[in-house]
């Protein structure tokens, strides 16, 4: 994350992510983070030309990164400025090969109400447009400034 360079309107993630420090990351930086840093690793680590330790191990890694870009893929149509009924549909492919590979992927993962979820956000593009028009990043964003009010533990 330190070493890439991204341009200034982009938000970045905590350049320590994952350390106590770097505290609890907003939906924004979540969005960048698997819309650009994740591929950026995984694809460094798991894709074309790089080696593993046996062929069975390099396989399996390989179907984790095509996997894991099944929802960068998912996430990049639902956050993008613009959509089409295509687009809807291409969203819906895309989810539908992630939750529908999880457990092939991940024998021991339980399936949970936001992986249902998911499948409505195909039906919000066609009826809403782009994510960006009714997504709730303004409210989370009052959310925490309200947070950081003074309040003494009082209502009202």
């Amino acid at each position: 994350i330190q070493q890439i360079t991204i341009p200034s309107w982009f938000t970045s993630v905590p350049s320590d992510f994952g350390s106590a420090s770097a505290g609890t990351m907003k939906a924004d930086e979540w969005r960048s983070l698997i819309t650009v840093y994740i591929p950026i690793a995984l694809m460094s680590l798991w894709g074309a030309g790089t080696s593993h330790p046996s062929d069975e191990v390099g396989t399996h890694l390989r179907a984790v990164l095509d996997h894991t870009m099944e929802l960068v893929c998912a996430v990049y149509l639902t956050c993008a400025r613009t959509t089409t009924v295509e687009r809807a549909h291409v969203y819906r492919s895309h989810i539908a090969l992630y939750v529908g590979n999880l457990k092939k992927i991940y024998p021991n993962i339980a399936l949970h109400p936001n992986h249902h979820a998911a499948f409505h956000i195909y039906y919000f593009l066609l009826l809403f447009g782009p994510a960006h028009s009714w997504w709730c990043f303004p409210f989370e964003r009052l959310i925490g400034i309200l947070q950081c009010l003074p309040v003494n533990h009082k209502t009202g």
